[in-house]
This record gives structure tokens, sequence and C-alpha cells, in this order.
């Protein structure tokens, strides 16, 4: 595949890296004020940290609730 990671296209990855961590970061900062709340399921803990790019994602539509 890859000889060395010299081979890598790091222009179209590294966006896509830091927007991951970016989202990883704010979904764990959503999550942990509303496990403050009292109001979190841990099952989304595990969701928003290895489920790649798309676990922040999911549950920002499926797992906040927003408190009006």
């Amino acid at each position: 595949m890859f000889e060395s990671l010299s081979d890598i296209n790091w222009g179209l990855i590294a966006p896509l890296i830091g927007l991951d961590v970016l989202l990883k970061i704010i979904g764990l900062i959503a999550w942990l004020r509303q496990r403050n709340e009292g109001e979190v399921s841990w099952l989304w803990l595990p969701v928003i940290l290895f489920v790649s790019l798309l676990g922040p994602i999911i549950y920002f539509i499926f797992g906040r609730r927003e408190t009006y």
C-alpha cells in the first residue's frame, strides 16, 4: 500500500483528523454538561469516542436533549 508515511497526502487527511478531534472535544463537553444535570446515558460515551467522525454527529442529532 504505502511505503512510508511520506507517501500519504496529508493535505487531504489532516483537515479530517482535525475535524474529528474538534467534534470529539465538543461532544465530550456537551456529554459532560448533561451528565452534571443527571440526564445522561453512559452508552453515549463510547459512541462519541470510538465511532470515528460520525459518533459525535450522531450524538448531537439523537442523544442530546435540549432544555428550553
